[in-house]
């Protein structure tokens, strides 16, 4: 078996510290890697469903990843979790207490701790084999509660992830909280005048937009039956939708529309808190890049979607996004949900409901069933996920 230097960066041919070169084989729709802290983090950069607790020794990672790519992800992984800080050599022991990880180098002595932030870490802490019972992930909305039983400050806005040195990290300029104090003081400095922002809503204004709202976005963001508006005009949340898709095509680009900015324009059709807006911005502030843009969205998402009924009223969105609007997508919708579960922003629960039905409220039922059929493995990791734990602790 050929083997490779723990260290890729040590050209030495006697270098000591050696392990097998990986391999990888395109099998099905997946991968087979070692192991299961391994597979979790390829799982995590990749942004692919992973398979971390195999019944066959079989460990598998969705989409199709060469040899070369994987192995540049495990030098990742063992600069970060395996490698001493000071020294550099694997001779490192792993200790887990107060929800820290910490290097203990036995060649050096150096005690070193892994940033806290990394997605894997969170990942090793809550399933480590010696803190005995796990406790269950609780939700964002139960965090919340619990903050606000303790009087404390109940923000959603919890992270506040700043860079590392090896910019793994960027700041989450988007939080919860960045979204409020930026539309704050935008409100505190800008003087609001009605002939420049505030929105005209006789019956001739609303019929003047209505006529200049563009007639395929006019299909596309009818949410359902009832909006706020009647037949003879664009709703609320048709001229939300219509804003920022105009403002995306001004810029050039959706990703160019900050969150700040949709806030505000939410707020002034007076929508922030309907669950309506949130199907709204599941078609609109994305584009065929949404798995990459999720975790950038996330803080105004998160600031917006408040209750199960606006999780609902986002996944509908996004069915009608990927459904109608961006088909070629239809294959990604495991790595879109994944990518809504890992940054909160629908819960388990609401997913496991949404994925055992299928209906024809945002598109023809033909659609959602297509859409369904794409998602199931992912609702199938989330119920074996659930199993697995279940059975763990009866274990224990």
């Amino acid at each position: 078996m050929a083997t490779v230097n723990i260290r890729r960066d040590v050209t030495d041919p006697f270098y000591r510290y050696k392990m097998e070169k990986l391999q990888a084989k395109v099998e099905g729709k997946g991968n087979a890697v070692p192991p299961a802290y391994l597979i979790k983090y390829f799982g995590f950069e990749l942004g692919a469903q992973a398979n971390a607790k195999p019944s066959d020794d079989r460990w598998i990672i969705n989409g199709s990843h060469d040899a070369p790519k994987l192995q540049d992800y495990l030098d990742g992984f063992i600069s970060k979790f395996v490698l001493c800080k000071k020294c550099k050599n694997p001779e490192t022991d792993v200790f887990i207490k107060d929800d820290k990880i910490t290097l203990d180098c036995k060649a050096c002595g150096q005690r070193s701790d892994v940033d806290p932030r990394l997605k894997l870490s969170t990942f090793i802490v809550r399933n480590n084999p010696k803190g005995g019972k796990k406790e269950k992930k609780k939700s964002r909305r139960e965090r919340e509660k619990e903050k606000a039983a303790n009087g404390e400050d109940a923000s959603p806005g919890d992270s506040n992830n700043s860079e590392n040195d090896d910019g793994d990290f960027a700041l989450e300029a988007n939080s919860d909280d960045e979204v409020t104090r930026q539309a704050q003081a935008i409100e505190a400095e800008v003087e609001i005048k009605d002939d420049e922002w505030a929105v005209d809503v006789s019956e001739e204004a609303v019929k003047a937009r209505a006529k200049d709202l563009p007639s395929d976005l006019k299909r596309a963001l009818v949410i359902e039956d009832g909006d706020d508006e009647g037949a003879d005009g664009p709703s609320s949340y048709e001229q939300l939708g219509s804003w920022i898709v105009e403002t995306a095509a001004e810029k050039g680009d959706v990703t160019q529309v900050t969150d700040v900015e949709i806030y505000m324009k939410a707020k002034e059709f007076g929508i922030e808190t309907k669950h309506k807006t949130c199907a709204v911005l599941a078609q609109s502030i994305f584009d065929e890049k949404i798995v990459k843009q999720i975790e950038a969205r996330a803080g105004l998402l998160k600031k917006l979607i408040t209750s199960d009924r606006h999780e609902k009223a986002f996944l509908g969105g996004t069915e009608r996004f990927v459904g109608q609007d961006h088909p070629e997508l239809v294959a990604q919708i495991p790595a879109i949900l994944l990518g809504y579960y890992q940054n909160d922003l629908v819960s388990e629960e609401t997913l496991k409901a949404w994925g055992a039905k299928t209906s024809k409220k945002y598109v023809d039922i033909s659609t959602s069933k297509k859409i369904h059929k794409a998602a199931k493995p992912f609702i199938e990791w989330l119920e074996n996920a659930e199993s697995d734990e279940e059975s763990e602790e009866d274990s224990e």
